[in-house]
């Protein structure tokens, strides 16, 4: 028998949006200021999104993310609800790294390190919310999708540079 949703909607709410945007906070810090002239002088390949594509596309997926946890956060306790919860929070910690690492630090070397991982953990996530809630499991895979192809970019960046 199931137990009953741990936690009430307002406070699910809370929990699921405080992760999402404080790796959203913490990304924005790290990358705004290093676009120019940093990121503008490196060589990139002819796949590279205008940078305009970028903030909109991370708004809606940082949405998709507060959603779909939310969704694990109302799901009944066990423990492949604790283990979602444990993997997202790994994943959303390695989103805000990858920042830190490619921009910040100016490392496309650090950057590729972190999301090579990010992409892993992401994909252990997916599936554990698939267990979890099949909802909740495909509204990240747009996520997943959207970190491939910057794992893509990001190899190409370091190759390149």
């Amino acid at each position: 028998m199931l137990s009953a949703p741990p936690t009430g909607k307002i406070r699910a709410t809370v929990v699921a949006i405080v992760p999402v945007v404080a790796a959203a906070v913490i990304g924005n810090f790290a990358t705004m200021p290093n676009i120019a002239p940093w990121y503008e002088s490196l060589v990139k390949p002819p796949f590279n999104p205008p940078n305009s594509v970028f903030g909109p596309v991370w708004t809606v997926l940082y949405v998709l993310m507060a959603w779909a946890f939310y969704r694990i956060l109302r799901s009944p306790q066990g423990a492949p609800r604790r283990h979602a919860i444990l993997l997202f929070l790994i994943q959303i910690t390695l989103n805000a790294a990858w920042s830190v690492a490619f921009f910040g630090l100016h490392s496309a070397t650090a950057g590729l390190v972190v999301i090579l991982v990010l992409v892993t953990v992401l994909a252990a996530t997916v599936h554990a919310f698939l267990a979890v809630d099949r909802i909740a499991g495909g509204v990240l895979v747009p996520y997943l999708g959207w970190v491939a192809f910057a794992t893509l970019l990001n190899a190409s960046i370091w190759w390149l540079n």
